[in-house]
């Protein structure tokens, strides 16, 4: 029998949306020896433990090629910290906040090149694990310790601890601060909010390939505006001052330098007042240290090869984009012969170039560089705007070379990969299946399982993925599991909508959540408008200086699934968090035609408060074009534009201790509101960050949320 303990969002919370057990962080050994990953006990336990597969030695019962076998822990974090509570600097939590990682224990390591040894950081202290021999150690060194990394040689591991970079020897001796900051504000070896929050640049530092010198990201965040983020719920506390880079204002000033182990620096030159930008960093054997520069508005970028002596830098490249130029993870770099590896958008298309040669073409949409060998190139990529017949929300691993191109995962669903020599850990998600497979690949053969402890929903989305409306939008449609008729449902539209979030997917997991809203007598649809990621780059840059075309095609959707689904237009809510959040209060406010009520989760009301990068990007600069901001803007004229008396009820929940998307936007929206006559419900969650809340919170947020729906559409009157 089900209790209320067990139910669906008391076990989506404390399983954290059933990613708790699951292995993730995989590293190859360049000898395909050993494959290290981070992986929890069980599909409740949040201490992540670090863990070294043996392929070529099964361990234990298993036989060779099973699930488990050849597995072993290499390093157990309760074991580390003998029972202790784990404590996280400031530093700490504000980086697993802009990476998401909910997790505890190992939620991070690096290795050496040959995979011997790793290096991670537990409650702020530094520890080394031998991969081969299966023992770790702590070295003994001031903390608390931050992002330690060994040397590719493994002879020493650099870590920054208090905005100092810091080197110590493998074996713990000679502990040293190679780039103290000479100033409040100033940090060496640690990337700024907004490359972590907005680039995907997580690191401040990069080894050289023969360990002699490292490249070292200097960031003084002084310019950048001060907010105060406080607990209202706890008044004795003193608010947390955060440096926050708001649209239109002064970004962190970032340099680089170039450090010999002796601390002898060399400071790297380029344009920075054009280029301010250090978006990526790539130090390989094949070729001098890439950066790759962008310009403010993010229209102009170079590629730049440092000269590590002098400092002196040469254009490789340079890219200029009439709307935006994005970011790909794994590029640049060099390939092994010294060709510039990169990904381009091309004749309408997102397309992969070795040299200057276009190895894709308009069939592929991708995605980003995974691998890169002497043979050939490992990429994720999606269906292009011209391939023949694209399956919906689907994601593969492709290998290119020269001679064309291969699709390494065959089976429908979201894939992705790391490779190293002849060894690829394939990582696959299904429609059919919870969660998702690893398998070990040799040569393209399988030959060993990586078993995933996360635990099964319990149950299987009942979901449709289809295209909606002339333009064709990727959609997902789901219905309660026991619903049986042709009798229309009320609608929840159910997106995130915006840049860098695509929901429809091919895949089993990501749709748990929607189907537990269908499953309370709900049609459930997802769509991935203009914007979302994927498809082709003018889909993605549709929304350049204009936000609302993603509430369009919302709309589009649903008007066009309403002709082959039943749908009750008469009663369509929309749900959503973050930009997902923006939409839904968008909808109640621009359209009370369609939409009937709305919640708006941690929404982004006023786009003047949201940070330079993401923002300018699609929007520009707020002092040159204000009526861009204003069109967009949920608390503006244009943002109440719809007549009072077309009132739909609205719910805004907002987390206090959000410092990405900060509750003053909640509290602007609220406000506009009240001033123009229209009543809303407005939901604050003490000590919640923009991430996932505490378990009790989480469960109840979402039967609030179903209660809320029920009430707004007449659904809880017999």
């Amino acid at each position: 029998m089900t209790t209320e303990a067990d139910s669906f969002p008391r076990r989506h919370a404390r399983t954290q949306r059933f990613t708790l057990g699951a292995p993730r962080s995989f590293t190859v050994a360049p000898d395909g020896s050993r494959v290290v990953f981070l992986r929890s006990g069980s599909g409740t336990d949040r201490a992540t433990a670090l863990w070294v597969l043996d392929t070529d030695a099964p361990a234990g019962t298993a036989p060779a090629g099973s699930e488990g076998a050849g597995e072993r822990v290499a390093a157990d974090p309760r074991a580390l910290l003998g029972g202790a509570s784990e404590r996280l600097s400031a530093e700490e939590r504000a980086r697993r906040e802009r990476s998401r990682e909910g997790g505890a224990g190992i939620v991070g390591y690096a290795t050496d090149a040959a995979v011997e040894l790793a290096s991670f950081a537990l409650s702020g202290r530094l520890f080394t694990a031998e991969l081969r021999a299966g023992t770790t150690r702590e070295l003994p060194v001031p903390g608390p310790v931050i992002d330690p990394r060994p040397s590719p040689d493994g002879r020493h591991v650099a870590y920054v601890c208090r905005g100092a970079l810091r080197v110590v020897g493998a074996e713990g001796a000679d502990d040293r601060a190679l780039a103290p900051p000479e100033k409040e504000n100033v940090t060496y070896g640690l990337a700024e909010f907004i490359a972590a929050e907005e680039m995907g640049r997580s690191r401040g530092f990069w080894w050289s390939p023969d360990s002699d010198r490292l490249l070292v990201a200097r960031a003084d965040d002084t310019p950048v505006g001060r907010w105060w983020i406080a607990d209202p719920a706890r008044p004795e506390q003193e608010p947390h001052r955060v440096a926050y880079p708001a649209a239109g204002t002064a970004n962190a000033e970032v340099r680089l330098f170039v450090f010999r182990l002796d601390g002898v620096r060399t400071e790297v030159s380029w344009d920075r007042t054009r280029y301010p930008y250090l978006a990526q960093v790539h130090w390989s054997a094949a070729g001098a240290p890439l950066l790759l520069v962008q310009a403010r508005d993010q229209r102009g970028q170079l590629i730049l090869a440092v000269d590590p002596d002098s400092g002196a830098t040469r254009m490789v490249h340079a890219d200029e984009d009439p709307f935006w130029l994005d970011l790909f993870p794994g590029v640049p770099c060099w390939s092994p012969s010294g060709q510039l590896v990169r990904i381009a958008d091309e004749g309408g298309a997102r397309r992969l170039l070795v040299g200057e040669r276009p190895l894709t073409g308009p069939q592929l949409h991708v995605r980003a560089v995974l691998d890169v060998s002497a043979d050939d190139v490992l990429v994720s990529a999606s269906a292009g705007a011209e391939a023949a017949e694209p399956d919906i929300g689907e994601i593969h691993v492709y290998r290119v070379n020269e001679l064309g191109v291969e699709r390494v995962s065959q089976e429908p669903g979201v894939h992705s990969a790391v490779r190293s020599g002849e060894v690829t850990v394939l990582v696959s998600a299904t429609p059919d299946r919870p969660g998702s497979r690893v398998r070990v690949l040799r040569d393209g053969k399988p030959t060993a399982a990586v078993p995933s402890y996360a635990e099964d929903p319990g149950m299987s989305p009942r979901v449709t993925l289809t295209h909606g409306g002339a333009r064709r939008i990727p959609c997902a449609v789901l219905m309660p599991r026991d619903y049986a008729g042709d009798t229309p449902l009320p609608v929840l539209m159910d997106p995130y909508g915006g840049p860098h979030g695509p929901r429809v997917l091919a895949a089993h997991n990501p749709h748990l959540t929607s189907q537990w809203f269908a499953d309370q007598g709900f049609a459930v649809v997802v769509a991935d408008g203009r914007g979302t990621p994927g498809r082709s780059p003018a889909w993605e840059k549709a929304v350049h200086h204009d936000f609302t075309l993603t509430l369009d095609d919302q709309v589009e959707a649903l008007h066009a699934l309403a002709g082959s689904h039943p749908l009750d237009l008469s009663r369509v809510a929309i749900r959503g968090w973050s930009y997902g959040g923006y939409l839904a209060a968008l909808a109640v406010l621009r359209r009370p035609d369609v939409f009937h009520a709305g919640i708006a989760g941690a929404p982004v009301t006023d786009w003047r408060l949201y940070d330079t990068h993401y923002t300018e990007r699609y929007l520009g600069d707020p002092a040159t074009h204000p009526e861009v901001y204003a069109r967009s803007s949920l608390v503006t004229d244009d943002g109440l534009s719809s007549p009072a008396d077309q009132h739909r009820p609205l719910m805004i929940v907002h987390g206090l201790a959000d410092d990405n998307v900060v509750v003053a936007h909640a509290l602007r929206l609220s406000s506009a509101l009240l001033a123009a006559g229209r009543p809303h419900e407005v939901l604050p969650l003490s000590g919640v960050t923009h991430m996932t809340p505490q378990e009790q919170v989480a469960e109840n947020l979402l039967l609030l949320q179903v209660d809320f729906l029920k009430r707004s559409l007449g659904l809880d009157r017999p």
